[in-house]
């Protein structure tokens, strides 16, 4: 019914998104023109009626009808809150008898002048649309024996159930009272626990529960009366992760902290990895590939900031420990508009906020690592919290070396310290700010000094090795509400990343030669020859970078969302390498026996010298609409990129890069049987990105304005979800994409030297589904199975190689990947965790027989120094041979330690990590001695992982 404009003020749904959330919630009812329902909530104007004026004390509660219809129509609306809700009252409206209005998953009550207290309607909401903020900590021993109590929260003055009420038990779980206010617990049976219950706008209410009595009623009082307000229901906006089906899959801090949270190096990407559409890497390569796309472009987003280089260990491991993120979203569908500068995969993590009430401490100590983080309240409007992380892999190397020799020669333990700042502050109802910042560095050194004798090989080898490597960035945002309808966000921030190299070698050798070889070159053969070769590398890297951009959201009746906003991103790149390399080629103009081919080899030296800048600019404009009950929605995106390129001397001018995307979601079903709802989403769009390698681009390459191009993807997917009862849901998603102007590049000899040859026209066909069955968080188990298919072939056109295939399987490609999280949990205090993962081999090439050829040594100024035997392999390209499959195994038990009485919660662990390393499959082509032809055991498989299981027990401590 709709409402005269005389008993309802002008509606302002209070819209507090941040502008990289996606549009959720519903649409605005037309049913009732003065209630608004924004993406994050309900606003209704309640004015006091004229005709209330001398009424006497009792007869207040017989208002006009109509007043009251407005109030039905919030009560309608707030079972279509998608999401925790919360109840705010702001702005004053005025008049003789002022309204106290305040609303709750039970209904929406009214106290009017003289204390007058009625029920408007009574509503059924949903749990997950229930009131709920969190409250805890009633902690305590598990014990051998526990029985289950139900407990009953009610309003003390109306004795009304309140829904959605949340329990923190003894033992740290939390519980959900249902639509009676009732809940069942489990507790100990031999002593006396206490439990903590909170419901927003109650004060929070402690409940001991004695040993053995089995029900229980708490009664929760109102926390205060705010009158003369407007009434505003605001759902809490979703973190910047969430799963949508067609564009992106989210962990929350719950599974950050069971699958990430293990083992002798904590990671996000840990979990990442477990997703679909995640190709396997091994354990030490954070740089998995995403649905077919090369590893190193999935690009990181830290609260709407790009990071250039988020690794530590050359991209070993993340620099997002799980401590420091709330939640994090992989997007590889066709995300939205707001984000670009990939054509594989977008990972958008969200740090953690400190409490703006409670001080809070974490303290982790393990067998390689210990974590602090202190949370500290700023007048309860905001908070500072900074997190430190320290590693030490001295035992562990220590352990490890009678066993693995690549381990043996280590000096320096592979370190990693870094330090994180999180802060925000609302500084009025209408405008936060926030603070991140970020500063670490990682290394290690190692040295090799070695000889042998075996088969007639004298070998002296002498390796230094030292890797140094920095990294920090500080990102600033402040958001804003000019209109309740509208927010507008500007973040702004630096960040550099350095690495300095230092890598030498020398290697002294004796050869004899075989009585083969002497037969058919003894003429042209010295007695007896010695070779030395030196060879080193020496690199300073720095990158620096600066981004700004502005996004404004508006949110406009009839469920559209307008969206807009602008970026500028630049980076300066500066290099400095020196390398001192050996190159073999084959000598044409020289051959002592007709028929026979004659290598040379000879010192080259590499110089690179990088004063190169980038300035990327990007603007994007976003539609969405949300139909009523979420039946439809639409989401139609443009996004445009533009890259102008500065060297010393030098500039190149680039086309931008349009791309637009579109997504399509229909809610097919909802509530029917088993089926809690069943969604379809089709999507399309165009991404782009830049190579990295481009920033060594010199004067001298050859690339004229235009010529460099942007890499391109098109990619389409059509997706369905499916929510069952009790926490099921299954998610299938088939995609389709083409890679175009991709750009790559070889070395090719110029004289003496290696230059790099770049090129811009490489493409790539790519398709496959994923799915993942998940069952959501529950008592006793909880976790899910992901699979994915991929078929991806890439061409190079232009390739200098002859012998390169036309169309070729990259090497880091596998058809299948199978994980298995299993999160198990007997009893309270005793959790397993498991993460099993299969993937299918990895191409490998087709090996020849082992031959020896003669080679020329030439000394550094031209002029020949002796003639050497040395052996090769022929290899040839295969569509079809694969190395063996991969078999992770992780496992981690946590032991839990809980004070009933007070806030402290601790969990002492062990983990087992690549537990069936000693399982042997089908590895790849084994490596020979190319001084001896001598064939090695062992596989050249290209892995970080190390060949033993790896254990690990640790201790955390909470407060």
């Amino acid at each position: 019914m709709g409402l005269p404009q005389r008993w309802g003020r002008e509606v302002r749904p209070c819209y507090r998104p941040t502008p990289t959330s996606g549009s959720r919630g519903p649409a605005l009812l037309s049913a009732y023109p003065n209630v608004g329902v924004a993406r994050s909530g309900v606003a209704i104007g309640l004015p006091k009626p004229p005709t209330t004026r001398g009424m006497a004390p009792r007869q207040a509660q017989y208002l006009p009808s109509m007043k009251y219809e407005i109030l039905r129509a919030a009560a309608a609306l707030l079972p279509l809150l998608p999401h925790h809700t919360t109840v705010r009252l702001i702005r004053g409206i005025g008049g003789p008898s002022p309204l106290l209005l305040w609303a709750k998953p039970g209904g929406l009550f009214m106290q009017e002048p003289f204390g007058i207290v009625k029920k408007v309607e009574k509503i059924r909401t949903l749990t997950r649309s229930c009131v709920a903020i969190l409250l805890l900590l009633v902690i305590g021993l598990i014990p051998l024996s526990a029985r289950d109590i139900e407990i009953t929260v009610e309003d003390a003055d109306l004795a009304l159930p309140l829904e959605g009420a949340r329990i923190r038990s003894w033992d740290g779980q939390e519980y959900t009272c249902d639509e009676e206010g009732k809940v069942r617990i489990p507790v100990p049976d031999d002593r006396q626990v206490v439990l903590q219950v909170t419901y927003p706008g109650y004060e929070n209410s402690r409940l001991l529960i004695p040993p053995g009595e089995n029900r229980f009623t708490l009664l929760l009082h109102l926390s205060g009366i705010l009158e003369n307000q407007e009434l505003v229901i605001e759902a809490s906006r979703p973190g910047v992760s969430e799963t949508r089906s067609g564009r992106s899959v989210a962990i929350s801090d719950q599974d950050l902290s069971r699958t990430a949270e293990i083992g002798i190096i904590e990671d996000v990407m840990t979990s990442i990895k477990l997703l679909p559409g995640v190709g396997y890497a091994g354990m030490f390569n954070a740089m998995p590939s995403i649905r077919g796309g090369t590893p190193g472009d999935l690009t990181a987003v830290l609260d709407g900031f790009y990071i250039e280089q988020p690794y530590h260990w050359g991209g070993g491991v993340s620099i997002f420990d799980p401590r420091m993120v709330q939640s994090a979203q992989l997007s590889h569908g066709v995300f939205s508009s707001r984000y670009g500068h990939t054509i594989s995969g977008l990972l958008e993590v969200t740090s953690k906020q400190p409490s703006a009430t409670e001080t809070e401490l974490e303290l982790g100590l393990s067998s390689s690592a210990a974590n602090l983080n202190l949370s500290v309240p700023l007048w309860g409007k905001g908070g500072v919290m900074v997190m430190g992380k320290l590693t030490y892999w001295d035992p562990f190397v220590w352990a490890v070396k009678p066993f693995v020799e690549e381990v043996r020669y280590i000096t320096t333990a592979p370190y990693i310290r870094s330090g994180a700042l999180s802060a925000h502050y609302r500084f009025t109802p209408d405008m936060e700010g926030t603070l991140n910042g970020f500063v670490g560095g990682d290394g290690m050194e190692a040295y090799y000094q070695n000889e042998s004798e075996a088969a007639g090989l004298i070998s002296k080898n002498d390796m230094r090795f030292s890797w140094d490597n920095k990294l920090g960035f500080l990102i600033m945002g402040l958001t804003l509400n000019p209109l309740p309808s509208m927010v507008l966000k500007a973040t702004a921030g630096g960040g550099f990343h350095s690495a300095d190299l230092d890598a030498r070698m020398q290697n002294d050798v004796q050869v004899p030669y075989s009585p083969g070889f002497q037969d058919r070159f003894g003429p042209f053969l010295q007695p007896s020859y010695d070779l030395t070769n030196t060879m080193g590398d020496r690199m300073k890297e720095l990158t620096i970078n600066y981004q700004g951009r502005l996004d404004v959201d508006w949110e406009a009746p009839q469920g559209f969302l307008f969206a807009a906003g602008v970026q500028e991103l630049y980076s300066q790149w500066i290099e400095e390498e020196q390398a001192q390399l050996w190159q073999e080629t084959l000598d044409t103009e020289k051959s002592l026996i007709e028929g026979t081919p004659w290598y040379t080899h000879y010192p080259v030296t590499f110089s690179n010298d990088v004063r190169n800048s980038g300035f990327f600019s990007s603007l994007y404009t976003l539609m969405e609409y949300t139909g009523p009950e979420g039946r439809f929605g639409a989401e139609l995106g443009l996004r445009l990129d533009h890259l102008y390129f500065v060297g010393k001397d030098f500039s190149i001018q680039t086309l931008p890069a349009l791309n637009p995307r579109l997504n399509l979601d229909f809610g097919i079903l909802k509530n029917k049987g088993p089926l809690d709802g069943l969604s379809l989403t089709v999507g399309t769009g165009l991404f782009s990105s830049m190579n990295t390698n481009l920033i060594y681009i010199g004067k001298d390459s050859g690339i004229d304005d235009f010529a460099m191009k942007q890499s391109r993807s098109w990619t389409s997917i059509v997706g369905t979800k499916m929510d069952f009862s009790y926490g099921y849901s299954l998610t299938i998603e088939t995609y389709i994409k083409g890679v175009f102007d991709r750009s790559y590049l070889s070395l090719v000899t110029q004289g003496d030297a290696l230059v790099p040859d770049y090129r811009f026209d490489g493409e790539g066909r790519i398709w496959g589904f994923d799915l993942m069955l998940q069952k959501l968080e529950a008592r006793y188990w909880d976790g899910w199975i992901s699979y994915s298919f991929n078929h991806a072939r890439y061409r190079n056109p232009s390739r200098s190689d002859p012998d390169e295939p036309d169309w070729y399987y990259p090497s880091f490609h596998r058809f299948h990947n199978l994980n298995i999280v299993l999160n198990l949990k007997p009893v309270q205090s005793f959790h397993i965790a498991i993460r099993f993962g299969l993937a299918s081999g990895a191409p490998k090439s087709v090996a020849g027989a082992i031959t020896s050829y003669p080679v020329s040594v030439l000394n550094a100024d031209g002029t020949e120094e002796s003639v050497i035997e040395k052996w090769k392999r022929s290899s040839r390209y295969s569509d079809t041979e694969r190395d063996g499959f991969a078999l992770p195994l992780d496992i981690k038990c946590s032991f839990f330690r809980f004070n009933p009485y007070g806030k402290v919660q601790s969990e002492i662990y062990v983990a087992v990590e690549n537990t069936l390393a000693f399982l042997k499959t089908r590895q790849r082509n084994t490596t020979f001695n190319s001084y001896t032809g001598q064939e090695d055991e062992g596989s050249t498989a290209a892995s970080y992982q190390l060949p033993i299981p790896m254990l690990s027990v640790g201790f955390k401590w909470t407060y």
